[in-house]
């Protein structure tokens, strides 16, 4: 076989696996939104500058906002089991972060400022009073940035199992362009999220991570992320912008600034929980906390109860 024969052949079984590549990620995104589990009956929209944002309302009294943990599969039905008996005595807004679940996934990156700015526009646009909030994770920072950058907007906040100030502080590496590149490709790209984000990987994040009883990770939990991560038009760009630790931000100054009244909820068996508490009080004296027994780091799934009652004492 001649040099030209070679390079054709090579050619060749490249187009071919490029091909059954793409297919099989064509396959993968149909299979998972196949359910249609995260449709809703009444979904409203947040017409934002870069992308229309998935929200929900309902309720009635004093305007809380809950924000879902910053992450690829996460969306408002973090909350699902909270909404109903919270608004009773407020009113409720649930939104998806641009990029992840029922808001759009616009193919760009996503950095803790342009959550910062979105929670900010959000609350004037939609709520258009001081709201309280809640926050999971590392959304707790995209909340305390956005409390500091606009004051007038935020009135008490609550932060569940927030990310350490070491992990808030993380900054791209020298690398990181290079891995967002290849994540960023259209076919390879795509496959490398698929497996990220198989159905297998989340329930044992579940099972490990958000919940300590692993038993009490119904399938129907993580049917739900699971379609959330693979809804949109470009769901692996947060994903891609996560890993590369666009959205990460020093929060320390922010926190020392900061006068509204904190108070964070632990999950007992979040690792190192109890550590990363003493480390915000450390710059905000005046942050009250709370520990939830028997669970780790989604207590809203794991025990809504004991959530329900630290949010009651604390929003009295």
């Amino acid at each position: 076989m001649n040099t030209k024969n070679k390079i054709m052949t090579l050619l060749a079984l490249s187009a071919g696996g490029a091909a059954a590549t793409a297919l099989f990620n064509k396959y993968i995104k149909i299979t998972a939104v196949s359910k249609n589990l995260m449709s809703e009956p009444h979904p409203l929209c947040y017409k934002w500058r870069l992308g229309n944002i998935h929200y929900t309302k309902i309720g009635n009294g004093r305007p809380l906002l809950l924000v879902h943990d910053l992450n690829f599969a996460s969306s408002g039905y973090e909350w699902t089991l909270l909404v109903d008996k919270l608004k009773q005595n407020y009113t409720v807004y649930t939104i998806d972060l641009l990029g992840c679940g029922r808001s759009e996934k616009p193919n760009l990156t996503y950095t803790n400022y342009l959550y910062v700015q979105l929670l900010c526009d959000f609350i004037k646009s939609e709520i258009g009073h001081r709201t309280n909030i809640i926050a999971t994770g590392e959304s707790a920072a995209l909340t305390i940035m956005a409390c500091n950058n606009s004051p007038e907007l935020f009135d008490q906040l609550m932060l569940v199992n927030p990310d350490s100030l070491a992990s808030c502080s993380q900054i791209p590496g020298k690398n990181a362009k290079f891995y967002k590149l290849i994540l960023d490709l259209p076919i390879v790209g795509t496959l490398l999220y698929h497996i990220a984000s198989s159905r297998n990987i989340i329930e044992e994040a579940f099972e490990e991570k958000y919940f300590y009883n692993p038993y009490s990770a119904k399938p129907f939990y993580i049917d739900h992320y699971f379609e959330s991560a693979h809804l949109g038009e470009c769901p692996k760009a947060v994903f891609s912008s996560m890993e590369c630790k666009y959205t990460k931000c020093n929060i320390i100054n922010a926190l020392k600034k900061i006068d509204n009244s904190i108070f964070i909820v632990g999950g007992a068996e979040e690792p190192y929980i109890l550590d990363n508490i003493e480390e915000y009080k450390l710059y905000n004296s005046a942050i009250e906390s709370s520990i939830i027994s028997k669970t780790k780091h989604l207590p809203q799934l794991e025990n809504p109860a004991k959530l329900l009652d630290a949010i009651s004492m604390f929003f009295a």
